[in-house]
């Protein structure tokens, strides 16, 4: 039987593992500062570069069918979403962030692959900027974390 440790991060060990980046370029200049702090923490927990495959889209809406086609080719053991929705003046938002969400969750359980989501979903750009830094780095350790688990499980 495993058993999670309470509280503590379990595998972080990146060396044998490839993981595909979905970015949106939709806030770019958020998206980018995602997408840096991911890859330094990747290669931190010692994912090679020639092990991560990082590809742009448009836009949130546009991350789940890419993030769906890394995982049709069974070649990542993780994936990764990256974007960043501001809340304007519409219901746009909420459409957005619902869906692109949604879209994530569905591609991971209808795959069976660990997708860490880091679609940042804010009421402004200072939250926006506030976040961008430790969610690129969180993603990371969550895509690591979670395929080594997914390697213990099935």
């Amino acid at each position: 039987m495993l058993k999670a440790d309470q509280g503590e991060a379990n595998n972080l060990d990146g060396r044998e593992l490839a993981i595909g980046i979905v970015q949106a370029r939709f806030n770019a200049d958020i998206t980018d500062a995602l997408a840096e702090a991911c890859l330094a923490e990747l290669a931190a927990l010692g994912v090679q570069d020639r092990h991560i495959t990082h590809v742009q889209v448009p836009g949130a809406l546009e991350v789940p069918v890419a993030l769906k086609a890394m995982a049709d080719s069974d070649d990542f053991d993780a994936l990764i979403a990256l974007g960043c929705i501001i809340r304007g003046e519409t219901y746009h938002f909420e459409l957005v962030a619902n869906e692109s969400g949604a879209g994530v969750t569905r591609v991971s359980l209808d795959h069976q692959i660990p997708i860490a989501n880091a679609i940042l979903t804010v009421e402004n750009q200072a939250q926006a900027d506030a976040r961008k830094l430790d969610k690129g780095r969180d993603a990371a350790r969550v895509a690591v974390e979670m395929a080594n688990l997914m390697d213990e499980l099935t």
